[in-house]
């Protein structure tokens, strides 16, 4: 039987209005939770430049094109424009004079590995594990939270709309990326151990979490292609820099407690998913300062640690050192921050490099204290809510959860912790910690 008229026709309009608004998305969209202006295009152009890579001088009438299209809501023209760009970024050639080309980056974890002298493994108290871990993770959520209504803002503009950030500035909530990507992590390490893989993680992403920003949506996409870690991370992705990878260090430094080497191995399978060079840097730096978190007292003599472990010629080792000295030689946080800043005014706010040294300040000026720590990262403005929780999931890990005051967490506990992903949807709370829990315990190695 042939189908009617009516049966053979098919309406193209939804796929057109789909692609139009990923496009939008891409060149004028707004930060969910904070409503912070973004062109990830324009982002893209520049992490390029900041990594020593030549672009074509015509880059920058095409985006001015671009965003005039856009505002127009000329997407035909803004399709054009757009593939123009992508292929010129493809294009562009290394400067070997650029300060970042003379930076090194080790081209795999055996290289990185044998450039560290990491610390002998110290086992952890099991009796306290269960309290640490609970307490990495209040922090993180505790800090994902306070800075995800923050995020992309400047220093400057937050003391001006806020003042001292010393509570949360609207209620809170848990539904962001910041965890989405360590639970994928933790279900690939909770079955594979210290064995697990990046195309284990890349299945574990590919199946339970529907988007991406930035690098982890170009790495999505390859991965959806058939295209597997590390080229996941490398294939025609602009954002392989960016903070996304260091935004998920501190599970790798819970399941391998007290073990820096074992985490940051961990942190670099992780990383290279959806990074390379300074980007996984970010990942190594923040696992192996959870890992041993479990050993330390003192939040500077932590961070001095993590910091000894990140070879100096390194552009991300160059960072966090340039943010240690800041640290030493200010009156004050903000003044701090104010030289870092100015060190990479050029730098998007996702970039990982300023909000590296976004950490080592929020970490050396909050010295152990969770509170003082959450106020002075928020107050920096840039990746808040990465930056956060991740450092107070440091401090939770190094101190339990007597650190974190009640009314930090209440808020965040009242229900399950709700996430966008396809599964779990929602997850208690109390179900996350015992995951963590058994996933550290029964892959630790044997006494």
């Amino acid at each position: 039987m042939t189908r009617s008229d009516e049966e053979q026709t098919w309406d193209a309009s939804g796929l057109i209005a789909e692609a139009d608004m990923r496009l939008r998305q891409f060149w004028d969209s707004r930060v969910p939770g904070s409503a912070a202006p973004e062109c990830l295009m324009a982002g893209a152009l520049q992490s390029l430049e900041n990594k020593g890579l030549r672009l074509d001088p015509a880059c920058d009438g095409l985006l001015a094109a671009g965003r005039e299209a856009v505002a127009g809501g000329d997407f035909e023209r803004l399709h054009r424009i757009d593939m123009r760009l992508r292929a010129l970024m493809r294009a562009a050639t290394p400067d070997p004079g650029h300060k970042s080309q003379k930076t090194l980056r080790h081209a795999d974890w055996a290289a990185f590995e044998v450039a560290v002298a990491f610390p002998s493994d110290e086992p952890v108290d099991d009796a306290t594990l269960a309290d640490r871990i609970r307490g990495g993770w209040l922090g993180q959520l505790v800090g994902a939270a306070a800075g995800t209504a923050l995020e992309g803002y400047t220093a400057e503009n937050l003391e001006r709309a806020f003042g001292r950030i010393d509570r949360y500035v609207r209620p809170p909530n848990t539904y962001n990326d910041d965890i989405t990507f360590e639970i994928a992590f933790l279900e690939a390490f909770a079955a594979k151990g210290h064995a697990v893989t990046g195309a284990d993680i890349a299945e574990n992403w590919t199946g339970m979490i529907p988007l991406g920003w930035s690098a982890e949506g170009v790495a999505l996409d390859a991965i959806r292609r058939g295209i597997l870690p590390p080229e996941s991370g490398r294939a025609d992705n602009p954002f392989d820099e960016w903070i996304g990878a260091q935004m998920r260090g501190v599970i790798c430094g819970m399941v391998a407690p007290g073990r820096a080497r074992a985490a940051a191995r961990l942190a670099w399978t992780d990383a290279e998913v959806s990074h390379t060079g300074n980007g996984i840097l970010g990942e190594v730096f923040n696992a192996v300062l959870a890992a041993r978190a479990f050993h330390h007292s003192d939040a500077r003599a932590l961070l001095d640690e993590a910091i000894a472990l990140v070879p100096e010629a390194t552009e991300y080792g160059q960072a966090i050192r340039t943010a240690r000295r800041a640290c030493e030689g200010a009156a004050t946080w903000q003044d701090a921050w104010a030289a870092c800043d100015a060190i990479y005014i050029e730098y998007n706010w996702i970039h990982v490099l300023p909000n590296a040294a976004a950490q080592v300040i929020g970490l050396w000026w909050g010295n152990g204290d969770f509170d003082r720590t959450l106020e002075v990262i928020c107050g920096i403005g840039h990746d808040v809510d990465c930056n956060a929780a991740q450092m107070l999931g440091v401090l939770g890990l190094m101190q339990g959860t007597a650190a974190i005051a009640p009314r930090w967490t209440e808020p965040l506990l009242q229900g399950d912790i709700i996430t966008y992903m396809r599964r779990p949807a929602a997850i208690p709370f109390d179900t996350l910690v015992a995951m963590t829990v058994d996933a550290a315990r029964r892959h630790a190695p044997v006494a």
